[in-house]
């Protein structure tokens, strides 16, 4: 079972700016391109931190014609192509950001991942998920045989049900689950009833 990684979903061209960008350019850029936060990088194309819409309006607010090193927020959020999503995801709600510049491993900006790209992640087919929980997490990670439990999947909605003869695997089964790209919620209907010996 594998995650996908940032740099499958990640934007493979940012839009940066530099620390002395005025605070109209930064502007038109989130406008043209329709982004919410921009990197602000160094001379060696290093993030040094990021500027949010909210951050020009709350100098806006303020008056004045600064430069995206007065507005930033630093240091830069970041992430690695490498990370899987789960993790991305983690520190994106951890920071309260929408987008995380991604960085190569000379820490130069080679990308950004958006809440939007993983929100495409949730778009996947109900029967990919299906397919991905029956073969994947139920038969080569559990070795539990498919035909003892139901999968089934509605808006990404997975149902479980029918039983397991380890009880020990019912809440891994249901983590296991939750795990899986393009699930939004598990119902498990397990019931655990272990194996009775031969008499």
């Amino acid at each position: 079972m594998r995650h996908r990684s940032v740099a499958e979903l990640m934007t493979p061209t940012a839009i940066t700016v530099r620390p002395a960008t005025a605070f109209k350019e930064i502007a038109r850029l989130l406008q043209e391109f329709d982004i919410t936060a921009v990197p602000v990088v160094d001379e060696d194309g290093r993030p040094v931190g990021v500027v949010s819409e909210a951050d020009l309006l709350r100098r806006r607010a303020a008056g004045g014609s600064p430069t995206a090193e007065d507005l930033m927020t630093r240091p830069a959020i970041t992430a690695r192509p490498e990370w899987s999503v789960v993790r991305a995801a983690r520190v994106m709600q951890r920071h309260g950001v929408k987008r995380l510049p991604v960085v190569d491993g000379d820490g130069r900006v080679s990308g950004v991942l958006s809440r939007s790209d993983l929100i495409r992640l949730f778009l996947r087919h109900d029967r990919a998920i299906q397919e991905e929980v029956v073969e994947d997490v139920l038969t080569r990670t559990l070795g539990i045989p498919p035909s003892s439990i139901t999968v089934g999947v509605d808006d990404g909605l997975v149902t479980l049900s029918g039983t397991v003869s380890r009880p020990e695997l019912l809440t891994v089964i249901v983590r296991l689950c939750q795990s899986v790209d393009g699930v939004v919620d598990v119902d498990s209907r397990l019931v655990g009833v272990p194996a009775t010996a031969d008499r």
